[in-house]
């Protein structure tokens, strides 16, 4: 009580046991009840404080998580995460892998892809519903990289290359033209203007091997010379609006995540 009273020495003095209090200019004392209401008055309003401001601020119980605690308790119970970016081969998220899982029921799930209902929509479930790791987005992002190296490693005769992105029967033709230029000591240039799209017009699933066309329109310059430097095929100063259509194939049973060309056409 002392520690109230002292907060507030110009409205009054504690009188001690005994003690007479000091007299003013008149001679008259002050009462010790007067002082006994003053004591009560502060006592009243400190508890009052008190009592409020726990109310307001709480009490900590030892059991309160800090930010960083709730972050990661989010983490681990799947809350969203726009930093990271899933890799290829990674299982889809759990809200695109379950979207649409409905029978008969519209869906976006393959938004940006393929329309739902579609044939392409209802190949690509097929192929998920083998394959939960599959997404065809980044399948899309690998095809555009496989597409520009196997041109240009076909272009350079690069036969290691090759043989590792495509399929038997696909390499063995493109292994021919490679043959035809060196019989006839041909070398060919090519480079990439652009790749303006690369989208999926076909998915199929037979048995466990899921096949998926992509429509590749690009801008490059090709130019073929013969050995003494002499132009025989193409333009290199001439850009050339390209179409191709490729087919990928995989085994979805397969551990090996690659995909391979094993059908090309053009347009």
């Amino acid at each position: 009580m002392d520690r109230f009273i002292g907060l507030y020495p110009i409205l009054g003095k504690r009188v001690s046991d005994g003690q007479t209090p000091a007299s003013g200019p008149t001679g008259q004392s002050e009462s010790e009840h007067d002082v006994d209401i003053y004591t009560i008055i502060f006592l009243a309003l400190a508890v009052f404080i008190f009592v409020r401001l726990r109310a307001v601020l709480g009490q900590r119980t030892g059991s309160e998580r800090t930010p960083f605690d709730r972050a990661a308790r989010n983490a681990v119970q799947g809350a969203p995460d726009n930093h990271v970016m899933p890799v290829p081969g990674a299982p889809l998220d759990p809200a695109v892998a379950t979207a649409g899982a409905e029978p008969g029921v519209p869906s976006d799930r393959w938004r940006g892809v393929a329309e739902p209902g579609t044939p392409l929509a209802r190949g690509l479930d097929a192929v998920v519903a083998n394959d939960p790791s599959f997404d065809p987005r980044h399948f899309l992002t690998g095809a555009r990289s496989a597409y520009e190296m196997i041109v240009l490693a076909f272009a350079n005769g690069d036969r290691r290359a090759l043989r590792d992105l495509l399929s038997s029967e696909v390499y063995d033709s493109f292994d021919a033209v490679i043959k035809d230029r060196e019989k006839h000591e041909q070398k060919t240039e090519t480079r990439f203007v652009s790749i303006d799209t690369a989208e999926l017009v076909s998915a199929d699933l037979r048995d466990r091997t899921a096949q998926l066309t992509v429509r590749f329109v690009s801008q490059m310059i090709s130019v073929t010379r013969d050995k003494m430097g002499n132009i025989v095929d193409g333009n290199p100063d001439k850009v050339a609006d390209i179409t191709d259509i490729w087919t990928f194939a995989r085994d979805t049973g397969s551990r090996d995540p690659n995909w391979k060309l094993v059908g090309t056409g053009s347009h």
